[in-house]
């Protein structure tokens, strides 16, 4: 019956329009009875139907050779030849349409032939349940072994991880308090619904980071977003697919563990796959070769639909001229960074492609019955760089993603076995005026004048780098491309990296990690030039004297041992500061001179070294506290950690809470992360190093390590 009625509003659909446009005929030249166009329109919906159903998959499969963003471009081409090849099946040829009016006709007629089987399937909800179960039949019949059990709604539960990127501990109480996020807000109000609580990153306050941890369970010798390794002369860049598969292979071998999600997991949207065998969007995957390159099915399983095809790329659209519209009127406030040139399309893409593409393949997940998914939705992150991390821009991307979530929560209802929600994020974002913008400079230029090199006579920019930027040009198969002052143009000349608010500075020609001597005999005006800097907070270098220092303002000289939280160059920095600089002081590939921007606790505000005025990176502000939101039930973090640390009489890194309260560490997220599905789901198998590092779960090896570049800066990919 819904059939049937999809089929009559497509007839009633194409006799209207038949009516509006011009260049689209139902009838003869001569004129037809009302009942014979009736019956045109009628042939021409169901052939347009039927070549929806069937040969619309085979077309977007065999179109996954082509880029993400191209494929979205031909979806209006793809359905308006679809309709064209419709009107030619009519008989005696009265179906009558220019190519560009097909196009309409299509795009129409698939978006109201898709909200009507979706209200009809959602007013039945006996119907609704037999659909999901057909298809998480065939999806179990296609994934799994047929011995396999099945859960079951009266099993062990499954859990999802939705990790809301850059959304802070504090921007997301407030968002919804202020009823931006109703689903969050009901989850906190519900007694029986979730609890909240922040956590701690690490001094490295980004994706990079935080996520590798909490997939892979360490981020071990991450000293940031980007930074240079002298005996390779490689610049490792998280968002860039060589480096995060490496990235990724140096977390299993130090682990020796695949990962969270080796039992039966999903990844979704992730810079890392965290060892699951389903994989869509996930930027490490997309560094292998053949076969590995599994990530692009994300793609198939949401564009076999015409409708979502249709859907997303009338969204796109419209992002993009939002996009336009508000950087039009944010050239008259302050602080500002330039938003045009790709930046449209970037934002389009993480704020309505990778999402939709994301949520749709959680809820396939979710209707297949695995036991664990975890995925990643950058929108807020990239447009709060931009936009700033409390404007209006990032505020409605909030509410957008609280849309989602109420999909995923109405849908499991729905679904083969129960399921958990957890919701958590990454790291948060900092307010403020670039470096560039407050001080005419950027740091590399800062660094230039210390050493005596020249420097510009105007500002350059520092191009800002995030996820989504590098997941478009992976998505339009275009090289992920460096920054220039990533490549000295001497080898003795200094690198300079940044990461948010935090810089780093490394010098090519020197072997090792250059010592605080080193760096004065060749450049004696540098680090007193960095340190006594009005937007610099501190710096972090090695003493041969001394051993490592933290270097502040008025000539202040900390050793790294003796560094206390709030006092010195880490006054106003927050509690962990401290232990959070040691940690990164232990790491092979720290920089030579780690430089932290300053810090205002009266505004909350950073400066970022790139051009971002919501930034994350380092040390300072909300960047630094993100959340945990999980169901209640399931046991408290702190609790987990507290038995955890117990184990050992000096407790375990990253685990000990501190007096207020906070789990400290994504490397601590992961182990409660872990213990939540030991406790859901039964005890976890995980798959070893030694069968994971060099193969995956398929079998396929990972390709052979590139080539490394032999030229001073020259990236890895």
């Amino acid at each position: 019956m819904r059939v049937i009625a999809v089929w009559a509003v497509s007839t009633l659909t194409m006799l209207v329009l038949a009516g509006i446009l011009p260049e689209f005929q139902l009838e003869s030249d001569d004129g037809d009875t009302i009942t014979r166009t009736a019956f045109t329109a009628a042939w021409g919906a169901g052939a347009f139907g039927l070549l929806s159903a069937l040969v619309w998959p085979v077309l977007v499969r065999g179109l996954l050779v082509v880029p993400a963003l191209v494929l979205g471009a031909l979806v209006f081409f793809l359905n308006g030849s679809l309709l064209l090849i419709a009107l030619r099946l009519i008989p005696d040829g009265r179906g009558v349409s220019d190519p560009e009016t097909a196009v309409v006709v299509a795009a129409v007629m698939s978006a109201v032939a898709s909200a009507t089987s979706t209200a009809l399937a959602v007013r039945d909800d006996e119907a609704y349940r037999r659909r999901l179960s057909r298809l998480a039949d065939r999806r179990r019949r296609r994934d799994r072994s047929p011995s396999a059990p099945d859960p079951g709604r009266d099993g062990p539960p499954g859990t999802v991880f939705l990790q809301l990127d850059g959304v802070g501990h504090d921007t997301l109480v407030k968002a919804a308090a202020e009823g931006l996020m109703p689903t969050v807000a009901g989850w906190l109000a519900d007694p029986a619904g979730h609890r909240l609580t922040p956590w701690r990153t690490d001094w490295s306050s980004q994706t990079g980071a935080s996520q590798l941890a909490i997939l892979h369970g360490s981020n071990h010798d991450v000293p940031a977003f980007r930074w240079y390794e002298k005996e390779t002369r490689t610049v490792m860049v998280s968002s860039r697919p060589a480096s995060a598969l490496e990235m990724q292979r140096r977390a299993i071998a130090r682990t020796r563990d695949g990962g969270l999600l080796t039992v039966d997991g999903a990844s979704r949207g992730n810079l890392f796959s965290g060892g699951a065998d389903q994989l869509a969007l996930v930027l490490s995957m997309a560094a292998r070769r053949g076969k590995g390159r599994r990530s692009r099915a994300g793609y198939f399983a949401y564009f076999s639909d015409p409708a979502n095809a249709t859907r997303t790329a009338l969204s796109f659209a419209a992002e993009v001229a939002r996009e336009i519209c508000e950087s039009t009127r944010a050239r008259k406030t302050a602080p500002r960074v330039k938003r045009g040139g790709l930046y449209p399309l970037i934002r389009a893409f993480a704020t309505v492609v990778e999402r939709d593409v994301v949520v749709a393949a959680v809820l396939g997940d979710m209707f297949a019955g695995r036991t664990a998914v975890y995925a990643d939705l950058v929108a807020y992150d990239e447009v709060a760089h931009h936009s700033g991390p409390h404007s209006r821009d990032a505020e409605k991307v909030l509410r957008r993603l609280d849309r989602s979530l109420a999909l995923i929560v109405q849908i499991a209802a729905h679904t083969p076995r129960t399921y958990r929600i957890v919701l958590l994020s990454d790291h948060g974002q900092s307010p403020g005026e670039t470096f560039a913008g407050q001080y005419g400079l950027t740091l590399r230029d800062l660094v230039r004048a210390g050493c005596g090199l020249p420097v510009p006579r105007r500002a350059q920019r520092t191009r800002s780098a995030s996820e989504a930027r590098d997941a478009v040009r992976i998505a339009l198969h275009r090289p992920v491309e460096g920054q220039e002052a990533e490549h000295p143009a001497k080898p003795s000349d200094p690198i300079v990296l940044a990461s948010g608010n935090l810089g780093l500075l490394s010098f090519p020609d020197i072997e090792g990690r250059a010592s605080r001597e080193q760096i004065d005999r060749r450049h004696p005006a540098l680090l007193g030039t960095l340190a006594n800097h009005p937007g610099i907070g501190f710096l972090l270098v090695r003493s041969e004297e001394h051993g490592s220092l933290v270097l502040g303002p008025g000539g202040v000289e900390v050793p790294v041992g003796e560094l206390r939280d709030g006092e010195g160059p880490l006054a106003g920095f927050g509690v962990g500061a401290a232990a959070a600089v040691r940690r990164t002081d232990t790491f092979p590939h720290v920089a030579d001179v780690m430089i932290n921007s300053r810090y205002d606790p009266a505004t909350g505000t950073v400066h970022a070294f790139e051009e971002q005025i919501g930034s994350h990176g380092g040390l300072g502000g909300e960047q630094s506290r993100p959340f945990l939101l999980w169901p209640r039930g399931m046991t408290d973090p702190l609790d987990i950690v507290a038995a955890e640390t117990a184990e050992t009489e000096e407790g375990l890194h990253g685990l000990r809470p501190p007096p207020g309260g906070e789990l400290v560490g994504a490397e601590a997220v992961h182990r409660v992360l872990a213990h939540w599905l030991h406790e859901c789901s039964g005890p976890q198998v995980p798959v070893r190093a030694e069968g994971f590092a060099g193969a995956d779960r398929a079998n396929e090896p990972f390709p052979a390590a590139a080539p490394l570049p032999k030229t001073p800066g020259a990236a890895a990919s």
